[in-house]
């Protein structure tokens, strides 16, 4: 039986390597860079996860099933480009919310199987869930999601902080750990809502 980190591994795959995808066929890129950008937003930040906090058993070049599952998924906005991009900038945020929080949930239950404290647990969901994202935005200069006016890095933030503190203790737990901030970080696109910054 699949365990629920793999499920989450494939979720935040599809909706990350779709959404690279999608943001490459914006920039008028050839086919090349479409898969690149669908590959790199989809294993970057694990690759990143690795090399800080020294996960035992990664192997980036040993993804299996995952990479022709990202493969497949890029393939599909390639096949079907009208349909993703004329919303495109509704699709990049639906895909961007369900990849962001699925593989802030896979990294931090990665960090939490090593028995890092919790700091490392929280740090090891915010680098699963943007380092792919940020590899992205620098090839395509664009400014990462991370560091813009939204509440963004906030709930990664929050996710890692529960699974790190022990309180998804069953899958029922982070399924609705999913659901509810999955949602929000929906919610934070269509009202627009932003952390206060000083104006400098």
């Amino acid at each position: 039986m699949m365990e629920i980190w793999e499920v989450f591994s494939i979720v935040g795959t599809i909706s990350f390597s779709l959404q690279g995808g999608l943001i490459a066929m914006e920039k008028k890129y050839d086919l090349f860079a479409v898969y690149l950008f669908g590959i790199i937003t989809s294993f970057g930040g694990g690759a990143l996860r690795h090399i800080i906090i020294g996960e035992l058993g990664y192997d980036l070049w040993d993804q299996g099933m995952l990479f022709y599952t990202a493969v497949a998924s890029i393939t599909l906005i390639l096949l079907f480009p009208t349909f993703f991009l004329k919303s495109r900038v509704l699709w990049a945020n639906i895909l961007d919310a369900i990849g962001v929080i699925a593989f802030a949930i896979q990294g931090a239950m990665a960090a939490l199987t090593m028995n890092l404290p919790v700091s490392a647990v929280v740090v090891a969901a915010l680098l699963t869930a943007t380092g792919g994202g940020i590899f992205r935005d620098v090839l395509s200069q664009r400014r990462p999601l991370l560091l813009g006016e939204d509440i963004y890095g906030l709930w990664i933030f929050l996710v890692g902080l529960i699974i790190g503190l022990g309180w998804t203790t069953t899958n029922v737990h982070l399924i609705l750990l999913f659901v509810v901030f999955t949602s929000l970080r929906l919610l934070t696109y269509f009202f627009d809502w932003k952390i206060p910054y000083r104006k400098y």
